[in-house]
Order: structure tokens, then C-alpha cells, then sequence
């Protein structure tokens, strides 16, 4: 069954942040990516993963070719992409850690990336995995009323 894109029927406000967002558009992908910056748990759908990557290769691109144009800018591009590299880390990897819930898979799987080659392309396959619906036990849905009134402390003696 192909869904339909844009996706339809989405609640008020959107899709929550504690949701995976599936068929998630480029725009909406990278606010995600930005408004989850260290949550590594949770999902993230393909869709939200493949968006960023192709966003941070775009603003990469550009800056490194900024570097490439030999106007004395190198120190500059290169301290730029550093900033670049400083900013994007952890919720990169925060963002491949959700991906890897959503195909049920434990966010340890990143060490993956330590092997060099061989543990590249491991991690490229599980993160091109579908969507695995026991994934969900990754998930910490915040709920907006607790279950029951909070109790008081017990009196002190």
C-alpha cells in the first residue's frame, strides 16, 4: 500500500516529537533534527534520517567549496567546518541512534562506525532497515496528566 505524500490525516500541531515522523518532508525533517538535539531515545523514521543527511551534505558541500576557492577564506572554511562538525555531532548521532530503534535495532550498533569499512556499510544497511513495529519499546511517551494525583509526603515525626 503506497501512502500518500504529503502525509495526510496529521493531528493539530503536526506529528509529535515523541513519534517517529514517517514520509516526513526536508523542512519539517530538519526541524526535528534541531528541536531533538541529544534525545537519543525514541524513533526516527527513514524519511527524517535521509532528509538530514542529504541537508548536512548539502551545507558541507558549501562550505568546503568555500575553502576551494582559494581566496585566502581556507583558515576560515576550515574553522567554519569545524563549527560545523561541533554542532552537528551529538544530534547526528543522537538522530542515527532513534533510527536504529525504529528498525529495532540498539543504538550500541553505532560502535559499528569504529570498524573501519566493513562496520561502515553494516551500519549503512541497518539504518536503510523498514520500520519494525516492536521499535516501539524504545519509546518514552510523555504524558501530559500523571495517572494519579501526587501524593504528599508522609507526615514527619
Amino acid at each position: 500500500m503506497m501512502s500518500s505524500y504529503p502525509p495526510q490525516n496529521l493531528p493539530p500541531g503536526g506529528v509529535p516529537l515523541e513519534l517517529p515522523y514517517y514520509g516526513a518532508p526536508p523542512v519539517e525533517a530538519v526541524k526535528r533534527f534541531w528541536k531533538k538535539y541529544a534525545v537519543f531515545h525514541g524513533r526516527a523514521s527513514r524519511s527524517e534520517y535521509w532528509w538530514w543527511v542529504l541537508a548536512s551534505a548539502i551545507v558541507s558541500g558549501v562550505i568546503n567549496a568555500a575553502g576551494a576557492t582559494g581566496n585566502g577564506s581556507t583558515g576560515t572554511s576550515t574553522a567554519l567546518g569545524g563549527l560545523w562538525f561541533l554542532a552537528t555531532v551529538v544530534p547526528s548521532l543522537a538522530l542515527a541512534a532513534r533510527r536504529l530503534h525504529d528498525a529495532n535495532l540498539s543504538a550500541v550498533f553505532l560502535l559499528l562506525a569504529l570498524i573501519p569499512v566493513l562496520g561502515w556499510i553494516a551500519l549503512l544497511v541497518f539504518v536503510l532497515l523498514p520500520a519494525n513495529t516492536r521499535g516501539q519499546r524504545f519509546d518514552r511517551l510523555v504524558q501530559a496528566y500523571p495517572p494519579y494525583p501526587p501524593q504528599p509526603y508522609p507526615p514527619q515525626a
